[in-house]
C-alpha cells in the first residue's frame, strides 16, 4: 500500500490536478468560441506537468547514470516549458483588417502552462490558487469589464477621388460630425495618382458607432470605397 500512495501523490495527482485546471480553463475559452478552447488547453496543462514530472523525478529514469553525475534543475526545465509555448500561444493570435484577436486566449494557454509545471512539481497550493483566479479573471472580471465606461475605437480607411482640394480636411470635419476624432492620418496615392487613400483610428465616446460614420462616408459623392472596423476587445 505504500508504494501506491507514494503512486499516487508523485503521480496521479500532479496529471489529474492539470488535467483539470485546463479543463475548466479550456470550457470556459470553448464556451466564448475561442480559437483554442477545452482539448487545447487539457494538453498544454498535461504536457507541462508531465514534463516537470520527468524532470523533478530525473534520478528515476537515470537510474544507471552515477548519482555524482546527474544535476537536477527543474528550473530550467521550466523554462524551456514557458519559452516554447510562446510559439503556441503565436498561433492564436490573429489580425483581421486593422484589429488583433487572440491575445487573451494566448494569455490563457501560457498561463494554464504554468499552472502545469505547479501541478507538476507538487506545488497544489498555489497551483489550485492560481486556476481559480484564472477562473475569476476570465468570467467573474469579464462582466466588470463589460461595465466600465470605454472609448470607441474605429480602425478606417477611405479612398477619395483625387480633386483640386485635398480630402484631409473634409474627413476630420466629418470624424468631427460624429464625435470622434483622430489619432493620425496616414495617406497613400493610389491607382496612377487619381485615388487618395486617407487610414487612420477614430476615438470617440461610449455612444459614437461605427454605423453613424460609414452612413456619412456613403452620403459623400468624392469618397469611393471605404472599410470601417470597430477595434475588438
Amino acid at each position: 500500500m505504500g508504494d501506491w500512495s507514494v503512486i499516487l501523490v508523485q503521480y496521479v495527482l500532479p496529471v489529474v490536478g492539470a488535467a483539470v485546471a485546463g479543463a475548466l480553463i479550456g470550457l470556459e475559452r470553448e464556451y466564448r468560441g475561442r480559437p483554442a478552447g477545452l482539448r487545447t488547453h487539457i494538453l498544454v496543462c498535461l504536457a507541462s506537468a508531465l514534463l516537470m514530472l520527468a524532470a523533478v523525478h530525473q534520478m528515476r529514469w537515470l537510474s544507471d547514470t552515477p548519482a555524482d553525475v546527474v544535476r537536477i534543475d527543474p528550473v530550467r526545465m521550466a523554462h524551456g516549458i514557458l519559452t516554447g509555448i510562446g510559439f503556441l500561444c503565436g498561433g492564436v493570435i490573429f489580425r483581421h483588417g486593422f484589429s488583433v484577436h487572440g491575445l487573451t486566449t494566448a494569455a490563457s494557454l501560457w498561463l494554464t502552462s504554468a499552472l502545469g509545471t505547479l501541478y507538476g512539481v507538487g506545488f497544489y497550493g498555489l497551483a489550485i490558487g492560481g486556476t481559480l483566479a484564472t477562473l475569476v479573471v476570465l468570467i467573474v472580471l469579464r462582466g466588470v469589464d463589460k461595465r466600465l465606461p470605454k472609448t470607441s475605437i474605429l480602425d478606417v480607411a477611405v479612398r477619395y477621388r483625387r480633386g483640386e482640394t485635398f480630402p484631409e480636411p473634409a474627413f476630420r470635419a466629418l470624424a468631427g460630425d460624429v464625435g470622434m476624432t483622430p489619432s493620425g492620418i496616414g495617406h497613400k496615392l493610389l491607382q496612377g495618382g487619381e485615388m487618395i487613400e486617407l487610414s487612420t483610428t477614430l476615438r470617440g465616446g461610449a455612444g459614437t458607432s461605427a454605423e453613424a460614420l460609414s452612413e456619412r462616408l456613403c452620403t459623400d459623392p468624392r469618397v469611393v470605397e471605404f472599410e470601417v472596423r470597430p477595434r475588438a476587445d
